[in-house]
């Protein structure tokens, strides 16, 4: 059993908020800093810490139950002995919202919107959320997605309506923007699952029609990779990974022609934010719903990723992000 892993401990969602609440203790905080120098069985930790062994051991179960210690029984003398040792040094905080990144030589802002941090949205069912750790409020109740717990969410489902999210327009003063991508893993949506489910799922990006993509099928039935240990396979467990670009001339899914929607006709100059939204047109032909998976479900470790391409012009001159 190691002292201390050396290792790092990355969290967000519900697993940072078992975390947190483990933390939020004087006398548990003093476990760990023990623990960092040596393992120590119950007994010899009591001792350290000065307090009566049944309060010990109840500090250990909530650290263990947050993952945070390690416990093992090894024999001894008179009977088995339960032996402690600190899992993590270091902890990492994911905060709930859209991640970021600039790229200074290619001129592209690249920005990752968790699946759960829509702005608004119309559900009607079949429809769900689940965060990696449980189900979200209540299975085919629309209400769920307004519950603030709704920005865990790592997978959301629905029958029919749409998702809309608000991705900051990060491009630097003096630039234009030249290409918007914006991709995710997602499939259609049946009761359980079914291979042979179309559904023609729409993005739309400033209330503008990018392009419709006929998903085949609801896909499920094997695990996955990503599919945490509680969620079971006889249910959606992946997507498909799709692609949409706007361009100068037109927009394209997956590289193919999809519209002639162009980049200046999303009118994206100047404005702080742009909303992206995907959803199910109500006059559509495949009325067959949307699953969409976050980085911690599905195939692909990511979440909503939009890329936006940009130049400069005349005598604008970039800034370097620091």
């Amino acid at each position: 059993m190691a002292v201390s892993g050396s290792k790092q401990l990355r969290i967000s969602g519900t697993t940072a908020r078992k975390v947190i609440r483990a933390l939020d203790s004087d006398v548990r905080l003093l476990i760990l800093g023990i623990l960092s120098h040596e393992v120590m069985n119950l007994t010899e930790l009591t001792a350290a810490l000065g307090i009566p062994l049944s309060t010990a051991g109840f500090h250990v179960k909530q650290l263990e139950a947050a993952g945070l210690l390690q416990v093992e029984y090894q024999p001894g003398s008179r009977g088995s002995q339960k032996l402690v040792s600190k899992r993590y040094d270091e902890i990492l905080f994911d905060l709930p919202g859209a991640a970021i990144r600039a790229s200074n030589d290619d001129n592209v802002v690249e920005i990752s919107m968790p699946v759960g941090s829509y702005s608004q949205c119309e559900i009607h069912p079949t429809c769900g959320l689940a965060s990696e750790a449980s189900i979200i409020a209540r299975l085919d109740d629309p209400r769920s997605f307004f519950e603030p717990d709704h920005v865990h969410a790592q997978i959301l489902w629905f029958g029919s309506g749409y998702v809309e999210y608000q991705f900051p327009n990060n491009i630097p003063f003096g630039a234009t923007i030249q290409q918007l991508e914006l991709s995710m893993e997602l499939c259609s949506e049946a009761p359980q699952y079914a291979l042979d489910w179309p559904s023609d799922i729409t993005l739309w990006v400033n209330d503008q029609e990018v392009g419709t993509w006929t998903s085949p099928g609801d896909l499920g039935g094997v695990r996955t990779p990503l599919m945490p240990d509680w969620w079971i396979e006889h249910q959606s467990t992946y997507g498909e990974l799709k692609r949409w670009t706007v361009r100068t001339d037109q927009s394209y899914l997956d590289d193919q022609v999809v519209s002639a929607r162009t980049i200046a006709d999303l009118q994206l100059q100047g404005k702080h934010y742009i909303r992206v939204r995907i959803g199910i047109k109500p006059d559509a032909q495949n009325v067959g719903g949307i699953n969409l998976y976050g980085r911690k479900f599905g195939n692909h470790a990511q979440d909503i990723v939009m890329r936006i391409h940009y130049q400069f012009e005349g005598d604008a001159r970039p800034y370097r992000m620091q």
